[in-house]
């Protein structure tokens, strides 16, 4: 049992961030009426993203060593969260609200929403940033990813979905 609850890596400093926005968004993204995406978009979006997010990890955190959340020798709970819940709760939620008229006032607050759960995360000590500047890579690449990657995710799977039918 012990054993079991140190992998958990529940005594990293400010674990508790990553843990508590991750199931909150989780909550959210699978109570809210689901307006502009249906249960299948969200089922292959959730999954997407959490892959994506996964992959980014093993390269950004493992390979090239650029962050670390937690213990960087543990995958805990708040690394957890913070690679399942929070990417992929962030997109399906963006996709349920996102339309033409208002895509660019949904990207720049998913943008600065998801750079100050980052701008957070280090501030509790949780993830630490190497080797990089942490507000120009990370708002570009959260610019690319509401703003152009989303987008053609989602009217692939639409057209695909309309295509099978």
């Amino acid at each position: 049992m012990h054993s079991i609850i140190q992998n958990l890596d529940l005594s990293a400093r400010g674990t508790w961030f990553p843990t508590s926005v991750g199931l909150l968004l989780l909550v959210f993204s699978l109570f809210m009426p689901k307006r502009r995406i249906n249960w299948l978009e969200f089922y292959i979006t959730f999954g997407i993203v959490g892959y994506v997010a996964w992959i980014s990890d093993t390269v950004v955190g493992r390979m090239l060593d650029w962050a670390d959340l937690g213990d960087p020798k543990i995958t805990g709970l708040g690394e957890f969260a913070s690679y399942s819940f929070i990417p992929s709760s962030l997109s399906v939620i963006y996709l349920n609200y996102v339309k033409k008229t208002n895509k660019w006032i949904l990207v720049i607050l998913f943008t600065l929403l998801s750079t100050l759960i980052e701008w957070i995360m280090m501030q509790t000590g949780y993830l630490k940033i190497k080797n990089w500047g942490f507000f120009v890579f990370s708002i570009i690449v959260y610019l690319i990813v509401f703003g152009l990657i989303l987008p053609i995710h989602i009217k692939v799977i639409k057209k695909n979905l309309l295509h099978n039918k």
